[in-house]
């Protein structure tokens, strides 16, 4: 018995062993099983991201404005580095990629070693051919062919696209970003971003041990992705260069031109300029400087700064002063003698001679300051304050760009917070009723306004996207509702401010004459318009153009130009004559390329949104300049 003890004892252990082998084998191959078998498959298998092609951008008769191109890019599987110090050397020597940015986009992907990492995009062609030889020596590097944007003429309304930033990518990785993926930053590129996209398809690739395509099942378990669709405008490419043409050269300002009956986009011109394509490629410290100085290319005057909106702003007024039965077309109010008393202060008119007694048409059609001034005083702040909201005038007005800034009017209770209670709102109301003062607007409010005088008072949302084209056509109503409100003024009372409008420009007198055409008839109002940014009035010019109908409104607006009657009105005027040259042409409706039709069921789209913006900070600035 005692010899046996050992060869029981090792029975006893062996039993134990294999026992334990087998529990071992059933967690392995039953309970752990299938993580197992993912883990295997996730050495043999790469899903790779097959990048969706994104939506170009055409004007209304589909004519190119934002293009994809051929690019060529380097990228990184980070997984294959085999010699740090020598990669970071050729790529800070060659691409201006530091170590530190490096080490920063291995970290990012350091789950997903096998995936490769965008290093640089729109490398020029000749540099690949002379690096091609070295790129032997990195096999962790390799060359690809992609798309990238071309924006063919400059402008500000289409924005630009870039690299997703760590921000930006914590964000919308659930929405199958990647860190290698292009994003609009700005303008109609960031607005549209859901419509512009696509969906990026996969494709399963099978590998060895050293991550080498084995070439196996290719057409099997891949997604094929959805490219992004076109946007068609509303605007007109050759009406956009006449305008861009109009504006004087050198100049700061804005130009907008709207489709009377439908409120589209035919051209938005911001000055100065810049060029969309610079943010293609990395931006060298100069030019950055360049786009940061102080003439601010990049900012866009049209809908993201506001101003005093100086004598086009009187129409308002009037409109106030005639709804609120304080005044009537005769009406004759205080005599201008070249200002008005009122306390110890004498509130000058542009017009030191003065025009005398007039009434609300004459006032429009000489900018009277005085009979302003004086009605001013019959209308309480709030209830000016109310109109010019309700009127769109110090709104955003919604058009389909991001970060529309607000405009500004003031209320007893702000003045009483900054300026104290016992401040004497009586002066302040004189300013405000000529578009003077605290009150701010942006060019593209005071055309929404305008367009609604000339739609018999149907405020019209402005809007640029016309509809989608490609894998899917989607109309502008389908995108987004453009919405539509009457301004809060009666037919009779609406006829008197159209005929102040008339004379402005085409009785003798007008302060508008320069922007008389001999083809149609024209209502415009000028504005010159004190400001904080120095001592030269900006110069404003508000306008619209009816032949058998009513057919474009124009603004015009110049940072401190001067009189908007000598320096806005002319541009509106040639503006005006190229759209009656052209209009045949302009109003043509052309049938869509067969490239950029679908055969496809119209798609269901998220309903895209704006980015709010913040209400900016009033600038107070008292005072009229000459028309």
């Amino acid at each position: 018995m005692i010899r046996s003890t050992p060869v029981l004892v090792y029975r006893i252990v062996l039993a134990i062993l294999f026992l334990a082998l087998i529990i071992a084998l059933f967690r392995l191959q039953v309970i752990k099983g299938e993580y197992y078998k993912q883990v295997a498959e996730l050495n043999f298998v790469r899903i790779r991201r097959v990048p969706a092609t994104r939506g170009e951008i055409y004007d209304s008769k589909y004519r190119p404005i934002v293009v994809n191109i051929p690019s060529h890019n380097l990228y990184l599987t980070s997984g294959k580095i085999h010699n740090l110090p020598s990669l970071v050397r050729f790529l800070s020597a060659y691409f201006g990629i530091t170590e530190q940015d490096l080490e920063q986009l291995v970290f990012q992907q350091r789950f997903k070693t096998y995936e490769e990492i965008l290093l640089a995009d729109n490398i020029p062609y000749e540099t690949v051919l002379s690096l091609s030889e070295m790129m032997n020596y990195y096999p962790e590097l390799s060359f690809r062919i992609g798309t990238t944007r071309s924006y063919l003429y400059p402008n500000h309304f289409t924005g630009y696209v870039g690299r997703i930033n760590e921000d930006e990518y914590s964000q919308y990785k659930q929405e199958d970003y990647s860190i290698n993926s292009y994003i609009g930053k700005t303008g109609l590129e960031s607005y549209y971003e859901v419509l512009l996209r696509g969906q990026d398809g996969k494709e399963i690739v099978q590998v060895d041990a050293q991550g080498r395509s084995l070439d196996l099942f290719r057409n099997e378990g891949s997604i094929e992705p959805l490219n992004g669709l076109s946007l068609v405008l509303t605007i007109d490419n050759d009406l956009q260069e006449a305008a861009n043409q109009a504006f004087p050269a050198g100049r700061k300002g804005a130009v907008v031109v709207l489709d009377a009956k439908t409120g589209g986009v035919l051209a938005y011109v911001s000055r100065p300029e810049f060029d969309p394509n610079v943010f293609m490629q990395r931006i060298s410290p100069e030019i950055w400087a360049e786009l940061n100085g102080k003439d601010r290319p990049m900012l866009d005057r049209v809908i993201h700064a506001a101003y005093p909106p100086g004598s086009v702003f009187k129409p308002l007024t009037a409109e106030i002063g005639l709804e609120l039965g304080l005044v009537y077309r005769n009406t004759r109010l205080a005599s201008c003698v070249g200002g008005m008393q009122y306390g110890n202060r004498f509130f000058r008119c542009w017009n030191h001679g003065g025009h005398g007694s007039t009434n609300v048409i004459d006032a429009l059609k000489v900018s009277c300051d005085v009979y302003f001034y004086d009605l001013s005083q019959r209308i309480r702040l709030d209830v000016f304050h109310d109109y010019a909201y309700k009127n769109y005038l110090c709104v955003k007005t919604g058009i389909d760009l991001p970060n529309e800034r607000n405009g500004f009017f003031p209320t007893t209770s702000w003045y009483h917070e900054k300026l104290g209670k016992a401040i004497n709102i009586q002066g302040h109301k004189i300013n405000l009723s000529i578009g003077q003062g605290e009150v701010l607007t942006t060019p593209m409010q005071i055309a929404a306004f305008y367009n609604a005088l000339a739609n018999n008072g149907l405020w019209i949302q402005p809007h640029i996207l016309q509809q989608t084209v490609g894998r899917g056509r989607l109309t502008r109503e389908e995108v987004q509702e453009v919405k539509t409100t009457r301004l809060p003024i009666s037919p009779a009372n609406l006829a008197i401010i159209r005929d102040g409008l008339w004379a402005v420009v085409n009785a003798p007198g007008g302060t508008g004459a320069n922007s008389k055409v001999s083809d149609g008839t024209v209502y415009g109002k000028t504005g010159s318009a004190e400001n904080s940014m120095g001592k030269v009035t900006h110069a404003w010019y508000a306008g619209y153009l009816v032949t058998d109908k009513p057919e474009i409104t124009v603004v015009v607006f110049a940072e401190n130009a001067g009189g908007g009657g000598a320096i806005a009105a002319p541009v509106a005027n040639r503006i005006f004559n190229y759209y009656l040259g052209n209009r045949e042409m302009i109003r043509q409706v052309v049938p869509i390329p067969a490239n950029l039709q679908s055969n496809e069921t119209p798609i269901e789209t998220p309903p895209v949104e704006s980015i709010p913006a913040e209400n900016p900070a009033p600038s107070p600035v008292t005072g009229e300049a000459e028309e």
